[in-house]
């Protein structure tokens, strides 16, 4: 899920920035400490929004740049237990398919692809045997997070699962058929 965030740091300007104006140089130096940031307290810093407050300034002895205490808020993106994703399968292997979902990317196993035997060939497809359906590499998919992995910080893991009714390769679910109506129903009409 997305999520505006507010954080408090000190923002080192260094003198070569001193010609901008303050929130300028401010904005710079954050985007180049935070963008790409990812904690498992907020998630993967996507972009910085905006500078709420800038505190009074300050210069450290033998290193030239002003130092100044701010708050700001940040664009992150938090996956969550159970939340629904959209996402592009970004590549296919034979255990499972890559899924990108924007800042992050997920693993789909190839036993969560779908509700079917499922085989991997060369062309890099994974297709069902009796659904005779075929996930391929750039398929638009929608898929529940089923695991969260922080283990390596800077490469979080993400499990997910598109097996449940809804889920899918987009062109999959609109297949799904709408259930009929009954005979009480289509007397009432």
């Amino acid at each position: 899920m997305f999520y505006k965030t507010t954080l408090k740091d000190h923002v080192r300007i260094p003198p070569t920035l001193f010609g901008l104006k303050l929130e300028e140089a401010m904005i710079d130096q954050i985007k180049k400490q935070y963008e790409g940031f990812i904690s498992r307290d907020i998630g993967v810093v996507i972009d910085v929004c905006k500078i709420n407050q800038i505190g009074e300034g300050i210069i450290i002895p033998g290193d030239g740049a002003s130092y100044y205490e701010a708050e700001f808020e940040v664009l992150t993106f938090k996956p969550e237990m159970q939340e629904v994703v959209l996402g592009t399968i970004r590549d296919i292997a034979d255990f499972g398919a890559f899924i990108s979902l924007g800042p992050i990317e997920g693993m789909i196993h190839i036993s969560q692809t779908m509700d079917d035997f499922v085989s991997f060939n060369k062309e890099k497809t994974l297709a069902g045997k009796e659904s005779k359906r075929v996930l391929k590499i750039a398929d638009k998919c929608r898929a529940r997070i089923i695991a969260i992995s922080y283990k390596d910080i800077q490469n979080p893991k993400l499990g997910l699962t598109m097996r449940q009714q809804g889920l899918g390769k987009l062109d999959w679910i609109d297949e799904i058929p709408k259930p009929k109506a009954s005979k009480s129903q289509k007397t009432a009409k």
